[in-house]
């Protein structure tokens, strides 16, 4: 067994959190967690801080000011080589021919069965020069093994590039301190080239909040991570800037989907509403991984649907507190069980349980009424519209 290295926290009410070197830490790892973590999960073989406040407080920071998130964790696999477009046109279901250099892109990494093995943010640095943002998956093995068996000229590898979040209302003012007026021109879901006190960066106006926000892409991350990291919380603190964990009722209320959870290996495209067209480009005749099960997959319909619901009574929790450590089953009026709930929050803004559940097609109708087993009992339940706020996405495009 590997040697313990130290411990993160040891209270009466929290088990100790024992730190391994086969578990790895961010460049960034080190200073966030001096703001006072109180959570960590493992993600990409990652700590991954989670929770420093409280779910509520840390919600209201995001929404109402400025926050920090050490998002490092999502560890950036770099395409690269002659043939770089051509593989990502085939790894990905998305007409990359779509996607210019400077711009990103969202996209579902698909498996020959249509499922989803990734959901990660695609950069395009260079025209034959791309960075696939991971989610919590193995990735880079997976393309690694397509392009082995490709006969393309790609490289595939994971680079030294780790980012942080900067979200929230003031995100711009404080983006504008460190790197200038210029931030201002990059559009939504693209990117610029900066330094910022001789480090080089890849800024983004991407995130996973639901709210205005940038993402910094440290390079050389791992000489520079304490650096950056300092330099970017200095630049906030006059902004009120508070350093949380990723939100995860933001992202339930804005309609964003988590990996592990709302989306999975055996979850396709259809399933979760983002098949038609954008994600999935069924029109040319460019072959991907999964096509033909994705064409199956439409011209036949799904049996489920990954639906909007909202719960009725008790506080369900706010999912990073411990208090949805298992999927909510969830039951059709006659008490037979159907599905399950994916996700869930209670929203403080709306004052009400929200989430999403994974349930038959012929119960994914609006206002079709289930019952779910939550943490505080069996509650009722209603199929609703999803997102829960800002529907057209007006806030982080602002």
């Amino acid at each position: 067994m590997s040697q313990v290295i130290e411990s993160i926290e040891h209270t009466q009410t929290a088990p100790e959190i024992l730190l391994y070197p086969r578990i790895r830490k961010s460049p960034f790892f080190y200073a966030s967690r001096r703001h006072g973590v109180r959570k960590y999960s493992v993600y990409n073989h990652h700590y991954h801080p989670r929770l420093y406040t409280d779910p509520v407080d840390e919600y209201w920071a995001l929404v109402e000011g400025v926050t920090l998130w050490d998002v490092g964790v999502e560890r950036q696999i770099e395409i690269s080589g002659p043939d770089a477009f051509t593989f990502t046109q085939r790894l990905v279901p998305r007409d990359m021919r779509h996607c210019q250099v400077g711009q990103c892109k969202y996209v579902f990494v698909t498996a020959a069965d249509g499922g989803i093995i990734n959901d990660p943010v695609l950069l395009r640095i260079e025209e034959n020069r791309f960075w696939l943002s991971l989610a919590d998956s193995d990735v880079l093995l997976w393309c690694q093994g397509l392009a082995y068996h490709s006969g393309l000229n790609v490289s595939i590898r994971e680079v030294d590039v780790a980012p942080v979040q900067v979200q929230g209302p003031n995100a711009k003012p404080v983006m504008v301190d460190l790197f200038g007026e210029r931030v201002l021109e990059i559009p939504y879901y693209h990117l610029m080239e900066a330094e910022l006190d001789g480090m080089s960066v890849v800024i983004s106006r991407t995130g996973y909040s639901g709210e205005i926000g940038y993402e910094i892409y440290l390079r050389d991350a791992n000489r520079h991570g304490e650096a950056l990291w300092q330099r970017v919380f200095e630049a906030g603190r006059p902004h009120g800037m508070q350093v949380i964990g990723p939100c995860h009722i933001r992202r339930i209320e804005g309609g964003i989907l988590a990996f592990g959870c709302d989306i999975w290996y055996d979850t396709n495209p259809f399933e979760v509403g983002m098949g038609y067209d954008w994600m999935v480009d069924l029109r040319g005749d460019d072959d991907f991984v999964g096509r033909t099960a994705l064409e199956r997959i439409k011209a036949e319909g799904v049996t489920r649907r990954l639906v909007g619901v909202e719960i009725d009574g008790p506080n369900v929790g706010y999912f990073t507190d411990g208090s949805m450590i298992d999927v909510f089953p969830v039951f059709d009026s006659a008490g037979a069980t159907i599905g399950k709930v994916t996700s869930a929050t209670r929203s403080p803004r709306q004052d009400r349980n929200i989430g999403y559940a994974m349930v038959p097609t012929s119960h994914a109708e609006l206002g079709t009424p289930l019952r779910v087993e939550a943490n505080t009992g069996m509650q009722d339940a209603v199929v609703v519209p999803k997102p829960f706020h800002d529907p057209r996405k007006d806030i982080p495009k602002g």
